[in-house]
């Protein structure tokens, strides 16, 4: 009877393994496949993008309450965009979902230190990921059409995100080309991306509008 049974199990170890390294394919894919269809829309010279609304700042690490070099790139490439006149507003988002956590304000405080003038500074609070901060910045901003400044590791997600949800949207990368860890952890935060857009995931927090045709301080608190 144990003999019998020994091909039998075998078969399904085969088909088990199978049915895993398909799916680890079809996981590290997906990341691949969102950096191809958004490649015609990312932009290596800040003189060639398109001219848009806002330029969207996806949250990332804060450091002794002052943006991380991640971060501060991120802000500074929004600067560049600002006073060069391709966007005139900066909505910055990330998680502030307790007051000890604020990815927001530091990025804030640093925009207007540059110049920025407060009016055109928005802020969103409940950007708690990716998918989040791109639904809000169209259902709570009223963002038509946005330049998205991140990171090489993680623009292929938000474009790709913006896009699908129907926002005419371009990625300019900033400085800081990720470690291979970030780019590891872009596999499952994109196979989660793309769940989120084909449930048609509504995040948890949306609340009053607050379009981009107003003034920006209304945001900051």
């Amino acid at each position: 009877m144990h003999n019998e049974r020994m091909p039998f199990l075998r078969a399904h170890y085969r088909l088990a393994i199978i049915a895993l390294l398909i799916a680890a394919i079809a996981a590290i894919s997906v990341p691949i496949l969102m950096r191809i269809v958004i490649q015609p829309y990312v932009y290596a010279s800040l003189v060639d993008v398109p001219s848009a609304e806002v330029a969207i700042v996806p949250g990332a690490s804060v450091l002794n309450g002052k943006p991380s070099p991640v971060l501060s790139a991120r802000a500074d490439t929004a600067i560049e965009l600002f006073e060069t006149g391709k966007v005139s507003k900066i909505l910055v988002t990330g998680d502030n979902g307790e007051l000890t956590h604020d990815e927001v304000t530091p990025v804030r405080r640093y925009l207007t230190e540059a110049g920025i003038p407060a009016d055109d500074i928005f802020l969103d609070h409940a950007g708690f990921d990716t998918y989040s901060s791109m639904y809000r910045a169209i259902a709570v901003f009223h963002a038509q059409s946005a330049i998205i400044v991140t990171q090489d590791f993680h623009l292929p997600r938000a474009l790709y995100i913006a896009r699908h949800l129907g926002m005419t949207a371009y990625g300019v990368t900033a400085e800081g080309g990720g470690t291979p860890l970030d780019y590891l952890r872009e596999i499952p935060a994109s196979d989660k991306a793309l769940f989120d857009l084909l449930v048609h995931r509504i995040p948890e927090f949306l609340g009053a509008p607050f379009p981009l045709t107003g003034s920006g301080t209304s945001t900051w608190y």
